[in-house]
């Protein structure tokens, strides 16, 4: 079993080694690491925020685990060498086509969110956002116009793209509570117009599953209003964006959220994919040990359950976060105290009783 760990900037390397402590803590037999420069930090040391070594190891990998990038020193840097576009390549070279993002809030933790507590309290959905099309990686420029300079982008999807997506949501429902609920924006755009056609194609494979259809400016007010009534969402590259991050913001902190980015590839235990908080690189609490380690470990586990087939040790995982949520080990982002190596160590306490 290989995993290619890529830390990446700001807090990514901190809050990796606290899942690589919790994976070398099961111990698991045949498992080979490899460690590669992303980001701002491979751009400072081979001239590329993505350079050919790194994604090499990351092909040759079963899976990902990814930490941060993004760096406020390279944010006058040309476009294509901007830290961000790791990800992008990855997702692009690798066919990591479908986003995973679980959103759910944790018993206790009500107050947290921006909602009412029992509001918060419902939360309990995941988002399954395309990853690979729509305007993040249609036809873009700029022009001149009677306006002065005019920028474009192009929205586009195909009906296979759309089907592989509905597909993975599909899928998804069914192991959770056989609700979905597709978002586009039918009423104004060809793209969502061909996204909903295709969705309802596919649905007659899942007579199982209920599903809804959503314009996303409904998504967004219901997503605050009334949370609870979702269950699975399905949406593009542009709305995915948005919706997941807001679902995150409902639950309370972004730092206890993990994501997964899957493709077609099926490896030898499972399916490739890559694995990352979703935090960010934070760079403004980089190298102060306050970042919180939970999402990390938590996008362990993912990785875990859907590219190495270890359900098992994924469950002790969540249930040892669980625990130490139980027992108030918060870090500042949750208004306590701990540290990311106390955090760490208290996930490992926990683990030791379950394993």
């Amino acid at each position: 079993m290989k995993i290619a760990v890529l830390a990446g900037d700001g807090i990514g390397p901190e809050v990796t080694a606290q899942a690589l402590r919790v994976l070398e803590a099961l111990a698991l037999p045949d498992l080979v690491l490899f460690e590669g420069d992303v980001g701002a930090a491979a751009y400072r040391r081979h001239g590329h925020p993505l350079p050919p070594e790194t994604l090499a190891m990351a092909r040759a990998a079963d899976a990902i685990l990814f930490g941060a990038v993004g760096d406020f020193s390279c944010d006058d840097l040309p476009r294509h060498l901007r830290p961000e576009q790791a990800i992008l390549g990855l997702r692009a070279e690798l066919g990591l086509f479908a986003n995973l993002r679980p959103a759910a809030g944790f018993p206790g933790l009500e107050h947290l969110s921006s909602l009412k507590p029992e509001v918060a309290r419902s939360i309990d959905l995941l988002v399954v956002r395309e990853l690979n099309g729509d305007v993040y990686f249609g036809d873009k420029g700029e022009r001149e116009s009677a306006g002065g300079r005019e920028g474009w982008d192009s929205m586009s999807y195909n009906e296979a793209e759309v089907r592989r997506i509905a597909e993975v949501a599909f899928r998804a429902a069914m192991g959770r509570g056989k609700r979905l609920c597709s978002v586009d924006k039918a009423n104004v755009l060809e793209t969502s117009r061909i996204w909903r056609e295709t969705i309802i194609e596919v649905a007659k494979d899942y007579p199982e599953v209920e599903l809804e259809h959503m314009y996303v400016d409904n998504a967004a007010m219901q997503m605050v209003k009334e949370p609870g009534r979702f269950d699975t969402i399905v949406t593009g590259n542009l709305f995915g964006d948005i919706l997941s991050d807001q679902a995150s913001a409902c639950v309370g902190s972004i730092g206890l959220l993990a994501s997964a980015s899957l493709g077609e590839r099926q490896t030898e235990h499972g399916t490739f994919g890559l694995y990352e908080p979703i935090h960010g690189s934070a760079p403004d609490i980089a190298g102060q040990g306050k970042a919180n380690p939970v999402a990390a470990v938590l996008s362990l586990a993912m990785l875990l359950r859907h590219s190495l087939g270890l359900e098992q040790q994924a469950g002790w995982i969540e249930r040892a976060v669980e625990g130490i949520l139980d027992d108030g080990v918060f870090g500042g982002d949750l208004g306590g105290s701990a540290s990311t190596g106390d955090i760490g160590d208290a996930i490992l306490s926990k683990l030791q009783t379950m394993s």
